[in-house]
């Protein structure tokens, strides 16, 4: 099953339908600063794979391991296939 992700191009900013980290409620219970900016990743990208948020995040590949784990864990963030969304 594939996910839907988020349509970013460059008109973006003029389209009040697009998801922003500002338009994002992050759930309290993301105590870390990693997790946080993971969840909001995903948020506003319609979901990722690990090397997307690798590269996107500039993280390396064991921390993001650890933050996945957690949120995923908490039911904050699923796996379908090989991406990553939040939940």
């Amino acid at each position: 099953m594939q996910t839907a992700r988020a349509n970013h191009t460059s008109d973006s900013a003029d389209d009040p339908t697009a998801v922003t980290p500002e338009s994002v409620a992050v759930p309290e219970s993301i105590s870390s600063p990693r997790g946080k900016l993971v969840y909001l990743y995903l948020a506003t990208h319609g979901g990722a794979t690990e090397t997307e948020l690798c590269d996107g995040l500039e993280m390396k590949r064991i921390t993001l391991y650890s933050v996945l784990g957690a949120l995923r864990d908490d039911d904050i963030v699923s796996r379908e296939g090989d991406l990553y969304v939040a939940s």
